[in-house]
């Protein structure tokens, strides 16, 4: 692992990444965009080794969105052979790390063949007690509110739920993240600034770091200027600047 450099300050516990850019990143080098997603793999491993060494407990990395299906057939498929590639590769790297690794989404669209390397991969770092990586694949923030609300609907027609009593702690229990602290730092790569659709209930006062790097060249160095960033940041949750200061 690399030395670490982030300044002084405090450390986010759940960092989530939108990874963009990879296709404009190819297309200035006159490659297709396949070639923009394989040298995103450089990336993630950079920015995963930096957020492990600085003691970041959750990472969540945004792979594929639930509108991603919409690009095209060709894309899709390339893509489909990265993750499972990536997937069989970097997994034993993951547990000799002591990460663990869980993949968030709907994994009914994909081929039985990548569900199967999905949870052999979960299954092999299932052990890990280390910084946990979640790994947002056909996830959709929309799509994760609805099948929580479609949980405790259920429970409250089933009578095992009073509806009255359903309350934000009970559907944040629902979703994929439910159990690990929410976002602290929210960071999009590619220079567009929007959330798309990612974590949208996770991300309410998540802090929002946007850099104008595609996704490929941001690396260990850019990962630790995000980090410092966000320890140059005072997290106000409603309340004054004064009221912050006198409670630390």
């Amino acid at each position: 692992m690399t030395k670490k450099k982030v300044e002084a300050g405090t450390v986010p516990r759940h960092v989530a990444i939108i990874m963009d850019g990879n296709n404009r990143w190819a297309r200035k080098r006159l490659m297709p965009g396949v070639a923009g997603h394989k040298a995103g793999v450089d990336a993630v491993r950079a920015v995963i080794e930096v957020c492990a060494t600085e003691g970041v407990e959750v990472l969540t990395l945004f792979a594929f969105s639930s509108e991603n299906w919409a690009r095209p057939v060709e894309e899709v498929g390339a893509l489909m052979e990265l993750f499972l590639f990536a997937l069989r590769r970097e997994v034993r790297k993951l547990r000799d790390n002591d990460i663990r690794l869980q993949i968030i989404g709907d994994r009914s669209r994909f081929a039985p063949e990548l569900r199967t390397a999905m949870a052999e991969a979960e299954a092999m770092t299932a052990a890990c007690g280390g910084m946990r990586l979640l790994v947002a694949a056909n996830y959709g923030g929309q799509w994760d509110i609805l099948q929580a609300a479609r949980v405790l609907a259920e429970q409250a027609a089933a009578g095992e739920l009073d509806p009255r009593a359903i309350d934000a702690q009970l559907l944040e229990g629902q979703l994929c993240t439910a159990g690990l602290p929410l976002p602290d730092l929210c960071i999009r790569t590619g220079g567009e600034r929007r959330i798309s659709n990612f974590l949208l209930w996770q991300l309410a006062y998540s802090e929002l770091y946007f850099s104008d790097l595609f996704w490929p060249d941001f690396k260990h160095d850019a990962m630790r200027e995000a980090l410092a960033d966000f320890a140059r940041r005072q997290r106000r949750f409603g309340k004054t600047s004064e009221q912050v200061a006198a409670e630390s």
